[in-house]
């Protein structure tokens, strides 16, 4: 059923794509639980992607799966103004486990991005925010920066994941396959 509706949704979205002189990305909420929210956007560039966030106002954490199926993590915080092409070294935690390096992250605006490497280790990162509880973004020496309830993510990143795939299948996806 979850399928049928995310194809319905993404049929209604690639509708939107397809308006001419989009001035916005257009964006269609497709699941909520708990802290998070998993959309399928419309850019204004005709590109589409899905994205899992935890907002918590003025900070947040977003997971993007673009079209090629790439990942970015993306932290924000209104509080944060690093203006552009400057580049860091950061450390993300989920729970207590040993801590990832962000090596190379960007910093752009209000936001810290890293692309997550197309491997097992950017999937084991995933099935590690799907089942935490907490992540924490801290510097390359292990200050704590900001932290996130996961609440909700394990339903979210599979949401996430089958938007990805009805996205990489053009938004017709057959529900019963």
């Amino acid at each position: 059923m979850k399928k049928a509706i995310l194809g319905a949704v993404f049929a209604g979205v690639m509708a939107l794509s397809a308006a001419p002189a989009l001035a916005e990305a257009k964006s269609q909420i497709v699941f909520q639980h708990k802290h998070w929210q998993v959309e399928v956007i419309a850019l204004d560039d005709g590109t589409m992607s899905c994205t899992a966030a935890v907002d918590g106002g003025s900070d947040s954490f977003t997971i993007w799966v673009f079209q090629d199926k790439s990942v970015r993590l993306q932290f924000y915080s209104t509080s944060w103004d690093f203006g552009e092409g400057q580049t860091a070294d950061l450390q993300v935690a989920i729970g207590s486990r040993a801590p990832w390096n962000l090596t190379g992250a960007e910093l752009y605006k209000n936001s810290v991005l890293f692309d997550l490497p197309d491997s097992d280790q950017g999937v084991n990162f995933l099935i590690e925010v799907a089942q935490g509880s907490r992540l924490y973004l801290r510097s390359a020496d292990g200050s704590d920066v900001v932290d996130y309830s996961l609440a909700g993510s394990n339903a979210s990143i599979n949401a996430l994941v089958e938007c990805s795939d009805a996205l990489s299948k053009g938004g017709d996806a057959n529900p019963f396959n």
